[in-house]
């Protein structure tokens, strides 16, 4: 079965049927009156979500849809009869768009779901539903109005719980066929898958959920380069991502941490709620050995960001039980802890405060010689400014000293000196007479 997720198609509604003219004519009956019916409606083109279906192959092939005129209103009061809905059947998801405005018309998520997509055109009336007391014979009657018409797109997005993301030939196809009954085409030799796959995956206890195989996607998906721009949108309905990267790729520029880096750009580049939805992050391909040998260089890189890994490999189960209960855990209960990881303690970190601190160290001590050489040539220059100050001092004290005396003894002391030789000299001489 080919797969298709956008058509274009045209849908015209039923016309409604024309009220008819008539009179009554019986035997014995004159004057009758009027007894044309009433036309009928016209048919409706409705839209109805069916779980049956993934695909819209049938409505490439068929683009035009008209639903059936409503029959005409006859005599002896008999209406017209109407007509049925036109009932178009479309998988579980799909979305109605007006192809001349772009407005989004329905989004038939939920199974069963209907849409009326172009209504039909009301039946006319009778000419006897034009009898009055004043106007007995009317002869005329409404004519039915026409059916709604509409150019529509319809573009389907997969209803799946969990969505396979990953590069080409990472091994989703491989997944999606060892945890359900889904039978994509696998083979030894590297392609890409064309179509969405779906498959139902069986959990524990009675639990299950439908998991996509999404085609893989490139570098710049999101522009419409090669086929992931056309299936991206199969991905926003998905509750939970599965990133599968390929750690066996060989190829110039191929790297597991560059190949994640790439398909996470092109999610936000698409839409910035599809970049944020829970991603489990899954190594495949730990059978080869070149892929094992990857996978600590990618684990720690990724550990740093706080995500964590699941190693797996899609050829021999390993791994499988583990990554399907974290999805089934995020999936039923919401809980995402074990997504993440606390990032490890970056030796850098730590070993910079103690380089900071041994520079603080040393710095000051390059400077303490120069601060002890600068104290060692303050003292020698204080106590020299000192002694100087101090010899300046007692050279003023004994200049202070000199000067006075020399003025005493130049003008004051010389007259009491003179009076005390007097005094002296009588004292003598008093002393001598009373000897004698």
């Amino acid at each position: 079965m080919k797969f298709v997720d956008e058509v274009r198609i045209f849908v015209k509604a039923g016309d409604g049927g024309n009220g008819a003219v008539a009179f009554r004519r019986e035997k014995f009956i004159e004057r009758g009156g009027p007894s044309g019916g009433d036309g009928g409606n016209g048919g409706s083109v409705v839209f109805v979500a069916d779980p049956q279906l993934t695909t819209l192959l049938d409505f490439r092939y068929q683009q035009h849809h008209r639903a059936r005129n409503g029959e005409n209103g006859m005599g002896s009061d008999c209406n017209g009869r109407a007509s049925e809905d036109l009932v178009l059947k479309v998988p579980a998801g799909t979305l109605i768009r007006d192809a001349n405005s772009g407005e989004l018309l329905a989004d038939l998520s939920d199974p069963g779901q209907r849409f009326v997509a172009a209504q039909g055109g009301r039946g006319g009336l009778g000419n006897m539903n034009f009898a009055t007391s004043t106007r007995q014979t009317p002869r005329f009657a409404q004519d039915g109005t026409k059916g709604e018409e509409r150019t529509l797109i319809l573009e389907l997005k997969l209803l799946a719980d969990v969505g396979l993301l990953g590069f080409p030939n990472a091994g989703k196809s491989t997944l999606i066929s060892r945890v359900s009954r889904a039978r994509p085409k696998i083979a030894d030799y590297p392609f890409t898958t064309l179509v969405p796959n779906l498959g139902m995956v069986q959990y524990k206890d009675n639990l299950s959920f439908v998991m996509a195989d999404i085609p893989g996607l490139i570098e710049g998906a999101s522009e419409g380069v090669g086929l992931g721009h056309q299936f991206l949108r199969h991905v926003e309905r998905c509750k939970v991502l599965i990133h599968l990267i390929d750690m066996g790729a060989e190829g110039e520029g191929r790297d597991p941490l560059k190949d994640f880096d790439i398909l996470n750009r092109e999610l936000e580049k698409y839409s910035e709620e599809l970049s944020k939805k829970p991603q489990v992050v899954a190594a495949n391909k730990l059978d080869l050995t070149h892929g094992r040998e990857k996978l600590e260089a990618f684990t720690t890189a990724l550990r740093k960001r706080g995500l964590a890994v699941f190693p797996v490999s899609c050829a021999t189960g390993e791994g499988l039980q583990a990554l399907l209960d974290v999805t089934a855990e995020v999936l039923f209960t919401g809980r995402s802890d074990k997504l993440h990881v606390e990032p490890p303690e970056k030796p850098a970190r730590k070993a910079a405060p103690p380089k900071k601190a041994a520079a603080a160290v040393k710095a000051p001590a390059k400077k303490a010689p120069a601060k002890k050489a600068a104290a060692r040539k303050v003292p020698l220059k204080k106590p020299a400014t000192k002694k100087a100050a101090a010899k300046k001092a007692a050279a003023k004290k004994v200049a202070a000293k000199k000067a006075p005396a020399r003025k005493k003894s130049g003008a004051g002391l010389k007259a009491p000196a003179r009076a005390g030789a007097k005094a002296a000299t009588k004292k003598v001489a008093r002393a001598k007479g009373r000897r004698s």
